[in-house]
């Protein structure tokens, strides 16, 4: 879809500026950004450089944590109650002063964030395993309130599925908490930015009101509105993480 965002801005034309092709320029096609400009390299590892003092020097310290979860098989730290999302954590760093490339999954080097959405009882079970207390609440929200993946899979489960899953007959099932998962596909953000993906998002919502409208396809036309704002809002989310780290 042609998004309407004038694109030969200064935003635009300087971060674009020498990359051939118009067609990617025109609408989100990474595919055709890469064909126009991609080199194939065919030569050696004789173009790398060495490790930077600033670079031996974060390595050592992320090296200090690994040793300590090494001798104690256990991670340095790990949250409670804090159930991970884009947003959740402040900006985390090794040595902030030093580092180029910034951006840690929580707000601490090592520290273990939780994913609850998936299913409770593995995380309950870690807890259990390194001598840690669940904050209740937390358990509590993700038992009783908010429906996990993994519980909503057991729930259309007939008994003779759950028989053939404890025996070990069926194995693979989809309640496993490492399946399905959506892998984010961030060259776009690199590519185009969060205010381009963010319009085009808007726009293929505005573009199904008059199916809505009409009532076709209902229960379709109200899933895909639904995915379309889940973009949105995750989108826009990514920017205020972003944010953070002073972007």
């Amino acid at each position: 879809m042609k998004v309407d965002i004038d694109t030969s801005d200064k935003l635009y034309a300087d971060a674009w500026l020498g990359f051939k092709g118009t067609e990617w320029k025109n609408e989100i096609n990474v595919r055709d950004f890469i064909q126009h400009n991609y080199t194939p390299y065919e030569g050696d590892e004789s173009f790398l450089a060495e490790a930077t003092p600033a670079t031996t020097e974060l390595w050592e310290k992320v090296m200090e944590g690994i040793r300590i979860e090494n001798a104690t098989h256990a991670p340095v730290d790990f949250d409670t109650n804090i159930a991970t999302t884009i947003t959740a954590h402040d900006a985390g760093y090794i040595n902030q002063p030093l580092e180029k490339i910034v951006g840690l999954q929580t707000d601490a080097p090592l520290k273990r964030a939780l994913h609850p959405f998936g299913g409770i009882n593995m995380i309950k079970s870690s807890f259990h395993a390194y001598g840690r207390e669940m904050d209740s609440e937390f358990e509590y929200l993700f038992t009783d309130l908010r429906k996990t993946h993994n519980q909503g899979v057991f729930d259309v489960y007939s008994p003779d599925m759950l028989r053939c899953r404890k025996s070990g007959v069926l194995t693979g099932l989809p309640d496993g908490y490492g399946r399905g998962r959506i892998i984010g596909d961030y060259r776009r953000v690199a590519l185009y930015g969060i205010r381009y993906l963010v319009r085009e998002r808007e726009l293929q919502f505005a573009d199904l009101q008059s199916r809505l409208e009409k009532g076709e396809d209902l229960e379709a036309t109200i899933r895909l509105r639904e995915e379309l704002a889940e973009h949105r809002h995750a989108l826009l989310q990514i920017q205020e993480m972003a944010a953070k780290y002073g972007f």
